[in-house]
């Protein structure tokens, strides 16, 4: 049989509460139980020096006879409700009074009632022969089997003043001990409503603590049972099942993490469909231009004279699949293994400004003017020079691309801590939130029409971002729609003596601005 987890919270807490409650209650009955022992016991030996004062002391003087000696014992053990046996120093019982033993007179008693099982003996020792008279102690039991029950049988030792030599030194003379035997029904009666008040305040703290876990229960495992089923529905593909969850604790935080993993996992067959036709169109394209200018050079359509052109284009499209298939194997590579970096130490200003010189043409053709605002003391970086440049080109290049004529792109760099933070932002036609979930997928182009960039592979952000991770590096994508994109990667610095700090440069296309 399976259980589930609010039953096996509910035997846990049950088993716990009922442990903790009987180690409870049985320390509370073993001290309850000894210090009433111990109170009767003191109570008990306090009457019994009372019992040789005003008794035994008389009988030991000569002044009473055994008769008067045990009646005297009937009256302070029908007072005490005990036996009294007196035992002199040679271990003879001279007197008893027995409230137990005459307690029934001779009619039928009940179970609870405490009688004598043999005859008093006329020698202590003869119960025990190692019996002790001169030592103060009790023992629980049924005392050597005179009793049918459990007695407290408390032993008093008796001494008496007397005086020694012909100076009359006092001193205390053994004369024997009283015997004194005291029901524990008392007791045990006692104990039994400890017990029942215990168990009382045990059960209705039982009580109360499993409806305040019912109520938990309600508020912690519904939801997570709530959760399993709909992770059951995402399982078997049914993205749309919502949670239900509204609360703001960390279950509430799981559940919104389940329903933005299954609105991600609705996507990923749009995803694959997507990559696939985008793969193909950039794999098709090329190809078909190939085809058909072969076949034209080949059945004459195009005449000697105009191959030359023709076999340029070709080569353009050979290019570009290289190119393609080039990106592929690079992002494939560094996904799976990472990228081997050659780490060496360089001034990234130079790096920005060489890559510049290769969208001169670019911007001039669109009236692109790009900027460098440097506010860092110092550039030099310690990281992979090529891979650092291809990152600084993919940036440009995608900012270029999607920068209308005569607008600005900035390069902004500055220092964060250990880090130098590179700006690349553009005054471009921006992107939603859904476009910048998605530009760092491989094939991805913001380009439903995908007439405006036939060159671009869509692989340039997708391997930039892994450049950067390769790096331990971070890079972030900030974007409104019609207020253009601004990308952020950080760089390790390190320090140098060359300073750049403040210089603001127009660096392409001067004239327009």
């Amino acid at each position: 049989m399976q259980h589930s987890v609010l039953d096996r919270i509910y035997i846990s807490f049950l088993v716990i509460l009922i442990i903790s409650f009987g180690f409870l209650i049985i320390f509370i009955s073993v001290f309850t139980r000894r210090s009433l022992i111990n109170e009767k016991q003191d109570t008990i030996s306090n009457e019994a020096r009372l019992i040789a004062e005003q008794a035994v002391r008389s009988y030991a003087a000569g002044e009473m006879n055994v008769a008067q000696l045990s009646a005297l014992f009937d009256f302070y053990a029908q007072t005490l409700n005990s036996d009294i046996w007196y035992v002199d120093e040679s271990g003879k019982v001279i007197a008893t009074a027995g409230y137990f033993s005459n307690k029934d007179n001779g009619k039928q008693v009940d179970d609870n009632t405490i009688t004598t099982e043999k005859d008093i003996p006329t020698s202590i020792y003869t119960l025990d022969p190692g019996y002790d008279i001169h030592t103060s102690y009790h023992r629980v039991g049924d005392f050597y089997g005179v009793f049918n029950r459990s007695v407290i049988s408390i032993n008093t030792p008796i001494t008496f003043e007397g005086y020694r030599g012909e100076k009359k030194d006092i001193i205390q003379i053994p004369s024997g001990a009283l015997i004194t035997h005291s029901s524990t029904l008392d007791i045990n009666e006692m104990m039994r409503s400890i017990y029942s008040i215990s168990f009382i305040p045990c059960l209705v703290i039982i009580i109360i603590a499993f409806t305040f876990l019912g109520i938990i229960s309600r508020k912690i495992i519904r939801p997570i049972k709530m959760l399993t089923d709909v992770a059951e529905d995402y399982s078997k593909g049914n993205f749309d099942v919502e949670t239900g969850i509204e609360s703001d604790d960390e279950i509430g935080q799981l559940a919104k993490s389940m329903e933005y993993m299954a609105s991600e996992l609705s996507k990923l067959e749009e995803y694959r469909h997507e990559f696939i036709s985008n793969i193909s169109h950039d794999f098709r394209s090329p190809l078909t231009s190939i085809r058909g200018y072969v076949t034209a050079m080949q059945d004459g359509t195009i005449p000697p004279e105009k191959q030359d052109r023709y076999l340029g284009i070709v080569l353009d499209e050979t290019n570009r699949l290289t190119k393609l298939t080039q990106g592929l194997l690079d992002l494939n590579r560094l996904e799976i293994y990472g990228p081997y970096l050659n780490l060496t130490e360089f001034d990234f200003i130079d790096i920005v400004r060489t890559t510049l010189n290769t969208f001169e043409i670019k911007c001039i053709d669109k009236n692109i003017a790009i900027y460098l605002n440097n506010h860092a003391e110092a550039t030099v970086v310690n990281a992979d020079k090529t891979k650092i440049q291809q990152v600084v080109y993919n940036l440009l290049d995608n900012a270029i691309k999607f920068t209308p004529e005569g607008k600005r792109i900035f390069i902004d760099i500055k220092e964060k801590g250990e880090k130098l933070e590179v700006v690349v932002k553009d005054e471009g036609i921006g992107m939603n939130e859904d476009t910048q979930k998605k530009i760092w997928t491989r094939f991805y182009k913001d380009d439903t029409s995908r007439g405006k960039d036939k060159a671009g592979t869509g692989l340039g952000l997708a391997i930039t971002r892994e450049i950067i991770k390769a790096h331990n590096e971070s890079i972030e994508v900030y974007s409104k729609e019609g207020e253009g994109s601004k990308f952020v990667f950080t760089l390790t610095k390190v320090k140098s003596e060359g300073t750049h700090s403040g210089e603001t440069e127009i660096l392409v296309n001067p004239t327009k601005f």
